[in-house]
């Protein structure tokens, strides 16, 4: 007997091990998209003096945030094309493919001639570059998430995707770093001249070591039984058709639920990188050193503190805990900015609080998206859930909270955004308990859509 229980405590370890394998190899490609997120924005100027020249750099710098939007808005779609080709050929297959894409493109935005070289070949050869980048990035976060909830014990999931996201967003503190590093070696004209490219080739690649890494990775073991199982229908002469179809026909709910719920983690991540640096900086007068340390204090806090929310959430049902995210982050949305407008909290505690409160929601959500989609369409759902909600409350939510300052004439009016995608999220949680349960339930037959599914095992209803 003695020998039977340090066998199977050898097993567990040996399980526990290669889940933190899976999990980190993972999240190398979703840290890398965090970084061109981040590394984007910090040498927009350069990038718009090198490939958009207008005389006046306003111009020049809208250009190159409406090439950074382009790249943003083509993630739904990037996401479906990767999605469902993770659902037909295999979760393996699909991230590795976007992330050597994307790594490629990311490392030739680095190398390519500017305008002043090439004309304007070289603008719409970076534009296509950022569009094919954006395709690449709709799948690979996704596709992380999806591989890794597939791969770990089913008593881990949240877990699991609480430690990608905290490693993806180590790209942003390696991103803020390098900037730092660069802007204090080089001067301005070196920067301008070839110091911006630095951190893209750096960000290629790493990109491409992370898909050398990656190639050890075997299938899902939940796609290789669904697989298995759909070429059984197909031979009894039962196709159950394309997986993309089946998305839309069958799971609009699930659809529109993820999408609610991924509302509240890209309105936050989408005013804390893309706009609370300048707003800090240009709106409120804060030190702009003092604002970048702020932010990389809040992501730092949020990476720690989310491992811990998705350990509960792994014992409670992680709706609960979302549900708290919610409420937390409603409740102290409008107080946040209350708070930066009027000083009344050093910057670096107040961020800390912030990244802390962010930390449930954060290290819920993606789990409950992929509790949401059977596996026959759960990448094609999770992409799709995930990359739309980026785009509406993310990508939108800068522009969005310097409309509602201008309009309502209040310096604390972006924590109106906050509030009200946190709103929307905690009501979605509701359908949650008659929609969720996808992650090991059977799929024996065709799909059933928006129906419950079968009932579970306590620990795999979770």
């Amino acid at each position: 007997m003695g020998e039977q229980a340090a066998a199977a405590a050898t097993g567990r370890r040996g399980v526990d091990r290669a889940a933190l394998r899976v999990v980190f190899l993972s999240s190398l490609g979703g840290a890398l998209e965090f970084y061109d997120f981040v590394v984007f924005g910090v040498f927009g100027a350069y990038i718009g003096a090198a490939f958009f020249p207008a005389g006046d750099p306003l111009v020049s710098q809208l250009q190159t945030l409406a090439v950074f939007a382009v790249g943003y808005l083509a993630r739904p779609i990037g996401g479906l094309l990767f999605g469902r080709q993770g659902d037909r050929v295999g979760r393996r297959h699909s991230f590795l493919l976007s992330l050597l894409a994307m790594s490629g493109a990311t490392l030739l935005m680095g190398l390519m001639p500017t305008y002043e070289q090439a004309g304007v070949a070289a603008t719409a050869a970076f534009v296509l570059l950022r569009v094919a980048q954006g395709l690449c990035l709709g799948g690979e976060l996704p596709g992380a998430l999806t591989y890794a909830v597939e791969s770990v014990p089913r008593h881990r999931a949240t877990l699991a995707c609480g430690l990608v996201f905290g490693c993806v967003s180590s790209g942003v503190l390696l991103a803020t770093g390098v900037s730092q590093a660069l802007h204090a070696t080089l001067d301005g004209g070196q920067m301008a001249a070839w110091g911006w490219r630095v951190a893209f080739v750096l960000g290629g690649v790493l990109g491409l070591a992370s898909w050398w890494l990656r190639r050890s990775l075997a299938e899902s073991p939940d796609f290789l039984r669904m697989r298995e199982r759909v070429e059984g229908l197909r031979a009894s002469g039962n196709d159950p058709g394309d997986p993309l179809a089946d998305l839309f026909r069958n799971h609009r709910a699930r659809i529109l639920t993820g999408i609610g719920a991924t509302g509240v983690v890209a309105a936050f991540n989408g005013l804390l990188f893309a706009h609370t640096g300048a707003y800090l900086a240009r709106s409120l007068g804060y030190p702009p050193p003092q604002v970048a340390t702020a932010i990389n204090v809040a992501v730092a806090v949020t990476s720690v503190s989310l491992v811990v929310a998705t350990w509960v959430a792994d014992i409670v049902p992680r709706r609960l805990v979302f549900r708290v995210g919610c409420v937390v982050l409603a409740a102290g949305a409008m107080p946040a900015y209350a708070a930066m407008v009027d000083r009344s909290l050093p910057l670096p505690w107040l961020f800390a609080l912030i990244g802390l409160s962010a930390c449930f929601t954060h290290g819920t959500f993606a789990a409950i998206l992929a509790d949401l989609f059977p596996t026959r369409v759960r990448f094609s759902g999770v992409a799709f859930s995930m990359n739309l909600g980026a785009v509406i409350f993310s990508a939108l939510g800068p522009l969005a909270a310097t409309w509602l300052v201008r309009a309502t004439g209040r310096a604390d009016a972006p924590g109106l955004l906050v509030l009200g995608a946190a709103v929307l999220a905690f009501a979605c949680t509701f359908p949650l308990r008659r929609l969720e349960g996808q992650l090991g339930a059977p799929e024996a037959g065709p799909a059933v859509g928006d129906a419950p599914p079968p009932r579970l095992a306590p620990a795999d209803a979770r």
